[in-house]
């Protein structure tokens, strides 16, 4: 199986909707953080993103999607200015441990040499529940740093 990883734009806003849905609902709490999509809302901020928001699809010969992930630019002065942040990665089941999601980060590691990022963040908190998906990240060269906190404005 040949899998291709190919940039897709918010005119594929519908798709990428579908498999951030199909993350969520799998890891349970992010979903209810989320409540329902405003797709109208999300649409026009990937818009205003431009460039900064990429979307990588892995997708198989026969043209099936096996995977995606969102990638946004940020930046800090701890990480020398411009940096990567994965937001969003999943793996259709059937395409897990089949190398699919390495081929995702080795498109994020592309792309973040093509921009000068010297660093890429994702997050994958310390609990028995994210244990694989860390050791997945840590696999791939990525070093644990510590779970993120977020504060939900209304």
């Amino acid at each position: 199986m040949t899998i291709t990883i190919q940039e897709t734009g918010v005119d594929e806003a519908e798709l990428v909707f579908e498999w951030v849905l199909r993350l969520l609902r799998e890891l349970g709490d992010e979903e209810k953080d989320l409540g329902a999509l405003d797709r109208a809302r999300v649409t026009q901020a990937w818009r205003d993103a431009g460039p900064r928001a990429v979307t990588l699809v892995a997708r198989t010969d026969d043209g099936e999607i096996a995977g995606i992930s969102t990638v946004v630019e940020s930046f800090a002065i701890y990480a020398n200015g411009a940096y990567g942040v994965i937001n969003e990665m999943y793996v259709a089941p059937p395409y897990r441990s089949q190398r699919v999601g390495a081929r995702l980060i080795d498109a994020v590691k592309e792309l973040a040499a093509r921009r000068g990022w010297r660093r890429i963040d994702v997050t994958a908190p310390e609990s028995p529940a994210w244990d694989r998906t860390r050791r997945f990240y840590e696999s791939q060269g990525f070093v644990y740093t510590g779970p993120k906190l977020k504060f939900v404005l209304d």
